[in-house]
């Protein structure tokens, strides 16, 4: 399968889920817990994606000191009750930070 072969089957993919998520019913949606699953998917998500980029380096698990500490910067930022665009602004400033000075 070619690059665009698979770019495309994952374009259209996505655009199917949407399409089905848009077609449900409105009595579907305004269930409590279909709420509360859609309001923690994007947390789990995003989690995933941190954890993805924590832990892996190729084929290898390598846990990056500067990587975490960025990750650390943005924890506190969120816990001091920044917006989540400062927190990123400042989780990626750190990481940057500290891997020119390393």
């Amino acid at each position: 399968m070619s690059a665009w072969a698979a770019v495309l089957a994952a374009s259209f993919g996505c655009y199917g889920l949407k399409l089905a998520g848009l077609s449900l019913p409105e009595s579907v949606l305004a269930d409590a817990r279909v709420q509360r699953i859609a309001n923690l998917l994007p947390v789990a998500m995003l989690s995933a994606l941190v954890a993805g980029g924590l832990f892996t380096s190729g084929r290898h698990y390598a846990v990056d000191w500067r990587l975490i500490a960025g990750v650390g910067v943005g924890a506190v930022a969120l816990w001091r009750g920044r917006s989540l665009l400062v927190v990123f602004v400042l989780a990626i400033a750190a990481t940057a930070l500290l891997r020119a000075l390393t």
